[in-house]
């Protein structure tokens, strides 16, 4: 059947999955036993003997193994042992990671230290420590104490008379640059992104405008919060790409602190920024400079933009679609193996792809944007059923039946909705805890999103990042795949994927294949996060 019908887990009937049921023989070609002790059991040795049989393995009831496509077919598939899923099935709040302990050097080498009256010079100390173990401190620690010392040294300060830092020391390098005077970069990095380093040295070695370099600010918005938006000139994407961050004067480090205008703030900026764009390449009225555009002004300039995009071609080869994005969270091994491409702030990244693009050699190709895949499954999903695929993808969220079948047990994927979007488990989880936010109505990108409905997307956002730092997330990716801005398929709807990463999931030989391997039913996930 799928020779002809998208290999995906929606149908216009529901959400369609496969199950293995393993049986099978093992003919062993092993020449020799290799038996040796394992150690004791209460007064028993134990040794390896089970791991040298005798003849044939004969496996005849393996655990059966649900096999799920990913609604989008380029995302791979998802795969649950219903062993494993039973487990959890028991107890969804069991669904969650533990909050980290308090660690302190400090308070444990001033223990050693009074132990035998003796005094602890700290920093010295510290200075001697081997490097993984300063990396996973700065990572870990929780002391305000610890994360002083290991500041002062991987930089120089510049204090004032009593002794607060209110900047540090720079130099100029051999090609006229002014740079910081960092003497342990990375050791650096891992700090400025710990949220108990004291507010003062966060603002001075990473969140004063200047502080990372000359990424010019040009624009803002203050509303009981304040956002800047960079400009980030040498991208890998052509024309620049742009951030929204959190300003000095609104530190977040955490989703716990971050409010509703906050997430308004940088999402405005993500607006703003975009609908301008497009009004000058549509040869739109522009609004005053070094202003903000209110919420009216907003809604009144996409208007515009959404009217002459009825008629607009050459946009298309200047601006095809938009791009945004968050990494949220950020940590370091001991080894210095970066484990996520986080900023000090939270922050928001977004651009605008261009079209078809020239090539050398062949003939050309369209700019890589992951919604155009959306796109480009959708009419062969139509072909092979008639049907709209996110009409399909919705009514089989809205009607989902659990995996295991159980009738005792809640079946809904959604954790959050309103009349305008649903927030929801997708039913083949890429990322372990993924969650998925949707319009309601045929709405593919934020050109074509009205003022209510960006609001809903814009409070779905926070809500779902809450829910999984409430279960004890530390690291989120969020993607927006969104709708050709001319041309794409007028079913299409705008989509958000969060994408945790969990402590003993990497990812590693599976996933570089898009083969997810999960522990829990999407439904039990689910009612983990309705349960907060």
């Amino acid at each position: 059947m799928d020779s002809i019908f998208p290999r995906t887990c929606v149908t216009p009937q529901g959400f369609r999955f496969a199950i293995h049921k393993p049986s099978f023989s093992v003919f062993n070609l092993r020449q020799d036993d290799f038996i040796q002790t394992l150690g004791e059991l209460d007064d028993h040795n134990i040794d390896n003997s089970r791991n040298f049989p005798s003849g044939t393995v004969d496996v005849a009831e393996g655990d059966w193994i649900y096999e799920i496509p990913n609604p989008l077919p380029f995302r791979g598939a998802t795969y649950i042992t219903k062993s494993w899923g039973d487990a959890k099935a028991l107890n969804p709040a069991d669904i969650k990671i533990p909050k980290p302990p308090a660690a302190s050097m400090t308070k444990y080498l001033k223990k050693w230290g009074d132990a035998d009256n003796t005094k602890v010079d700290l920093t010295a100390m510290f200075k001697d420590l081997p490097q993984p173990v300063l990396l996973a401190l700065a990572a870990n620690s929780t002391d305000s104490n610890d994360l002083i010392i290991l500041a002062q040294l991987c930089c120089e300060f510049v204090y004032d008379q009593a002794g607060v830092p209110t900047g540090l020391r720079y130099r100029q390098d051999d090609k006229g640059r002014i740079r910081a005077k960092i003497s342990r970069f990375d050791l650096f990095e891992i700090l400025v992104n710990n949220e108990h380093l004291p507010t003062i040295y966060k603002e001075v070695m990473v969140l004063r405008p200047g502080a990372q370099g000359g990424s010019e600010i040009v624009g803002d918005a203050k509303n009981d919060t304040h956002v800047f938006e960079y400009l980030r000139r040498n991208s890998y994407i052509s024309g620049g790409h742009y951030a929204a961050n959190m300003a000095n004067d609104a530190i977040r480090y955490h989703i716990r602190d971050l409010k509703q205008t906050d997430m308004d703030g940088l999402r405005h900026i993500y607006y703003q920024r975009t609908y301008i764009r497009l009004a000058a390449a549509l040869n739109l009225e522009m609004p005053m400079a070094r202003q903000s555009l209110t919420p009216a002004e907003l809604e009144k300039l996409r208007l515009q933009i959404v009217d002459k995009l009825r008629t607009a071609t050459a946009v298309d080869q200047q601006f095809a679609a938009t791009l945004w994005g968050w990494n949220y969270g950020y940590d370091c091994s001991a080894s210095n193996y970066r484990l996520h491409a986080s900023h000090q702030m939270i922050h928001n990244q977004f651009a605008m792809l261009p079209g078809e693009l020239e090539t050398i050699g062949g003939p050309v190709i369209e700019a890589y944007g992951c919604g155009n895949l959306i796109g480009d499954f959708m009419s062969r999903y139509h072909k092979a059923t008639q049907s709209c695929f996110f009409d399909d993808y919705h009514q089989a969220i809205i009607h989902n039946k659990r995996l295991d079948e159980r009738q005792d047990l809640e079946s809904s994927l959604i954790v959050h909705q309103d009349e305008r979007v649903i927030l929801f488990v997708p039913k083949a989880q890429t990322s372990q805890w993924e969650l998925q936010l949707m319009p309601v109505r045929r709405v593919g990108n934020i050109v074509e999103a009205d003022s209510a409905t960006r609001a809903s997307i814009n409070k779905a956002i926070l809500t779902a990042m809450r829910m999984l730092t409430g279960l004890g997330a530390k690291m989120i990716t969020v993607i927006e795949y969104s709708k050709k801005l001319i041309g794409g398929d007028p079913g299409q709807r705008l989509l958000y994927s969060f994408l945790p990463k969990l402590p003993e999931s990497p990812g590693a030989f599976s996933e570089a294949q898009l083969r997810w391997i999960n522990g829990h039913y999407p439904e039990d996930f689910a009612k983990a996060l309705r349960l907060l």
